[in-house]
Formats: C-alpha cells, sequence, structure tokens
C-alpha cells in the first residue's frame, strides 16, 4: 500500500503540471463536442487526433487522447437525453428515460445526474485500475473462446429477464439485430455472405447506421406526426438542479452502475455498449416501481451512464497491465502510446513509473475538469430545445445524415439510416423496444467468431462448454435466467390451455 501512495504521489506530481492540465481540458472539450455529434463516438474522435500527437512528450499524448475517450463517452448522454439521438452507441439506453425526462421538463436534472454519474464512475474506474490492476487483468488472460461464448449467451439471457415489456418482442428483436450482424464477411473463411452484391456491405452494417435511425430519425417521424409538439419554457436555476427526491433515487445505480462497468469493462468486447444494458437492464429489475421506466425514471439515466464510463475505465487495466486492447478504441490507444517508444505491459510500472502513474492521476484531474466543464452547461443545452421545432428537427436531420456519411465516406450507410429509422417508426407504433436490435448487432459478430473458434479448438464437439468451469457456470447461470424470464409466458399458456379445456371451472 506505501508503494501505491508513493505512486500515486508521484502521477499528482506529473498530473498537476500546467501542460498536462491544460491538454487534460482540450482533450475532455474536443471528447465531449465529438460525442455529442451523431455517428462520430470516441473511435473516430481518437482516430482524427492521433497524427496531432505525433510530435508530443508520451505523457501528454496519452492524457489528451484519454481525455477525448472518456470526453466522448459523456457527450453522447447530451443528444440522447435533449433529442433522443444517440451521439454514440454506448448511449442508447440513455436515450429511453432521458429523452422521456425531457418530455416531462426535467432534462436539465438529467443532464446533471449523468455529469455526476460519469464523474462518479469514472472516480471508481481510477480507483480500481490503481488498486486492482494486476489481479484483475491476470483473471481476464482465463478468458478464452469457449468463456466468450458463455458470457454473450448470458448477457442476451439478461436482456430477455431484464427486460420490463414483452419477452417474445425483446427476444425477436435481438434476433433482428443478431441477424443483421450476420452480414458481411465470414471472419473464419473470408466468404461474403447477405451482402446483396453491394460492396460497401463487405464489412458489415455499422452500429452508427442502426442505432441513430433507430432511435434519431424515427423520434423525427414520430414527432412530425404529432397533433402538438411538446413546448420547453426558458429554465429556471432551480429547474435544472436534481431535487432532493431524485439525488436519492440516483445513488444507487449510480454505485452499481460504476462497480458494474468496470468489471465488464476489464473483458474483451464492446464492454462500454454491454455494460450500459446490463445496469439498465437490472436497474428496472431492482426497483420497486418498474411501471416508472420508459417514462421518465431517473434511475434509468443514472445507472446506463455510470456504467458506460465505468466500462471506460476498466478498459485501461489489461491496455496498461498487460498490453492487450480490449476494444478498437483502446487498441488505437495502444497505437498512439507505442509510436512513442512506450511498451505497455507487466513491466511498464517498473521500468517508466512516472508514466504509468502521471495517467492514473491525470484520470483523477480528467474528471473533476469533465465535471467543471459540463455541470456549467446544463443550462445552455437545455435552452437549445427552444428553438422551434421547425427549424431543430431538419438540423437535426442534416447532423444524423452527416454524421453517419463521415464514419465510413458510404452512402450505402445513409440508406441504411434511412431505411432504419421507418423501421423504427413501424416497430415503435406496435410498442416494441428498439434496443435490443442494437444490442444483438454488437454481439453478432464476437458471438459467432467466439462460438466457432470454440467448435474449432474441440473439433465439433460442443462438450467443450461443460468441460470449462467458468463457461458452464454461465452456461448454467443463463439457463436459470432465461427460464426465469419465459416462465410468465409457460403460466399463461398452461391457463389458456386449461381455460379452452374447461378444466379451470368450478364444479358446481
Amino acid at each position: 500500500m506505501g508503494e501505491t501512495l508513493d505512486g500515486l504521489l508521484l502521477g499528482f506530481s506529473v498530473a498537476l503540471t500546467p501542460s498536462i492540465l491544460v491538454y487534460a481540458f482540450v482533450g475532455c472539450l474536443i471528447g465531449t463536442l465529438v460525442g455529442m455529434m451523431p455517428g462520430l463516438g470516441p473511435l473516430a474522435g481518437i482516430s482524427l487526433l492521433l497524427p496531432a500527437t505525433f510530435g508530443l512528450n508520451p505523457i501528454i499524448a496519452i492524457v489528451l487522447l484519454a481525455g477525448v475517450y472518456y470526453g466522448a463517452m459523456y457527450g453522447g448522454s447530451t443528444t440522447s437525453i435533449l433529442m433522443r439521438i444517440p451521439g454514440e452507441a454506448a448511449s442508447v439506453m440513455t436515450c429511453v428515460d432521458g429523452y422521456a425526462m425531457t418530455l416531462n421538463g426535467r432534462a436539465g436534472p438529467a443532464l446533471a445526474i449523468a455529469a455526476i454519474g460519469s464523474f462518479v464512475a469514472g472516480t471508481v474506474g481510477v480507483v480500481g485500475l490503481m488498486l486492482l490492476a494486476p489481479t484483475l487483468a491476470q483473471w481476464a488472460l482465463r478468458f478464452g473462446p469457449p468463456e466468450y461464448t458463455a458470457l454473450l449467451l448470458l448477457g442476451l439471457f439478461v436482456l430477455a429477464y431484464m427486460s420490463g415489456g414483452s419477452t417474445l418482442k425483446t427476444l425477436a428483436m435481438a434476433a433482428a439485430g443478431l441477424m443483421l450482424g450476420m452480414i458481411g464477411i465470414d471472419v473464419m473463411s473470408g466468404y461474403t455472405r447477405f451482402n446483396f452484391d453491394l460492396v460497401e456491405l463487405s464489412d458489415g452494417v455499422g452500429i452508427v447506421p442502426v442505432a441513430v435511425g433507430l432511435f434519431g430519425i424515427s423520434e423525427i417521424l414520430l414527432s412530425a406526426g404529432a397533433e402538438a409538439m411538446p413546448s420547453v419554457q426558458r429554465p429556471q436555476l432551480r429547474d435544472l438542479i436534481p431535487s432532493r427526491e431524485e439525488f436519492r433515487r440516483s445513488v444507487g445505480p449510480v454505485c452499481r452502475g460504476s462497480v458494474l462497468g468496470f468489471l465488464i469493462g476489464i473483458i474483451p468486447g464492446s464492454a462500454h455498449i454491454i455494460a450500459s444494458f446490463v445496469s439498465y437492464g437490472i436497474e428496472r429489475r431492482v426497483s420497486k416501481t418498474p411501471e416508472r421506466f420508459g417514462k421518465g425514471a431517473i434511475e434509468g439515466v443514472a445507472g446506463p451512464e455510470s456504467a458506460n464510463n465505468g466500462a471506460a475505465s476498466g478498459a485501461f487495466v489489461p491496455m496498461l497491465a498487460l498490453g492487450i486492447p480490449t476494444s478498437p478504441i483502446t487498441a488505437v490507444m495502444l497505437a498512439a502510446i507505442m509510436v512513442h517508444g512506450v511498451l505497455p505491459g507487466p513491466l511498464l510500472i517498473q521500468q517508466q513509473p512516472e508514466l504509468f502513474w502521471g495517467f492514473v492521476a491525470s484520470m483523477y484531474v480528467g474528471n473533476v475538469v469533465l465535471l467543471v466543464l459540463n455541470l456549467p452547461l446544463v443550462g445552455v443545452f437545455v435552452n437549445l430545445l427552444r428553438i422551434p421545432y421547425g427549424y431543430l428537427y431538419p438540423c437535426i436531420l442534416c447532423f444524423c445524415i452527416l454524421g453517419t456519411y463521415s464514419v465510413n465516406n458510404s452512402v450505402t450507410d445513409v440508406w441504411i439510416l434511412l431505411v432504419m429509422g421507418v423501421i423504427g417508426y413501424v416497430l415503435r407504433k406496435f410498442g416494441y423496444d428498439l434496443a435490443p436490435v442494437a444490442l444483438g448487432l454488437v454481439l453478432a459478430p464476437m458471438l459467432e467468431l467466439s462460438l466457432r473458434q470454440s467448435l474449432s479448438m474441440s473439433g465439433g464437439d460442443y462438450a467443450i462448454f461443460v468441460e470449462r468451469p467458468i463457461a458452464t457456470t454461465m452456461l448454467v447461470l443463463g439457463l436459470v435466467i432465461f427460464l426465469l424470464a419465459v416462465k410468465p409466458l409457460i403460466l399463461k399458456g398452461r391457463k389458456d390451455w386449461r381455460a379452452v379445456m374447461g378444466l379451470d371451472k368450478e364444479i358446481t
């Protein structure tokens, strides 16, 4: 413990220098703006900014890119809450209750709780990175393809169980997302499938046009058909501050989401996306009033926002401790570090303690900067809603199209965006939850790859999933959760069958 405190003091002596503070602020500001732009997200922001770091000190470079990373993770919540348009994929779940709070005149508290939750989750993640990095990273190495397959299946079962609506509808939407994820090049054989002879679909259907179309474009279509548009008055200061009851309701979700997000963030994959989905489901299940979710529950904002920011911090554990990137974002950051002659791994702390501890301390500083930067802007963001919808929605539509196009410079992505917007409009009219489609699309490539790798390891023998303790445990847990999810359907079917047979009538 003494070595940890000495290292942290060394880190703060580095992080509190004027140059580091300036670059931390610049990174958070750029990240917040990037996160607010539909379609960009942290990966695009880091990739675009990477060449600008080549002439910088390694510590400054990684602090700048890390600021963009967790700044974008927060920035995506702004458009999700105000306009129901996810700035990036991890903000999909924030759309559900965040936008409902906006319609209820509570956009300010939703944005404030998102900022506070992001700060708490980031701080918890940094503490975890500082104290638990070696142990947790070694545990993550025990995950092979069978464990990943079981974990992803468990995630789908949890989604079915946690859904507040129809289990069948939730599973149907998740299956639709999985089918969309099958489009593109088969990673095992190299053959292209289901791409309708379109070269642009060889890489598959991107999460950005699907998410922005399902949530953003469908919202524009729904609002255009509404008889009366929601009115937004000039907010008073008291309207921007969460009430005591909202603070009380947010404490548990923020704490649970922070820890859950950090633990999920260590595992390779789109952890920040999965963490936000799981956190939302857990909060809906543990709530005494689950019927409030989807109608403006503050817990539905606090939990997912804390989870995706906690996952952002957790992703740095295997990257710094073992030199293993767990996502495309950390892979780009790893490349940036290596360009500067730094080799992440077990010897990083011993060989370059000022860099490791300087980065850890800068994350503390960055979280404070992010909070100080965004809380005063809550009133500015809320006032954007006072722009007449006749002017606001065409601008939103242009941003959606430009943001989607800029990801791959592909017109096909724009068509996917528009088609998904129409499909999302129809599905929402029939009462379907759109979030499982996005999750299924994200999980499909990872699930297929890990399943086929597992079968390759075993020569096609499915027994490999019951021969490995971790995989077996997760599959059994997933089966139990699935049975709990379908239990109401089984009971309802049994009741209907008894009614048809006349067995439920009392004998007089």
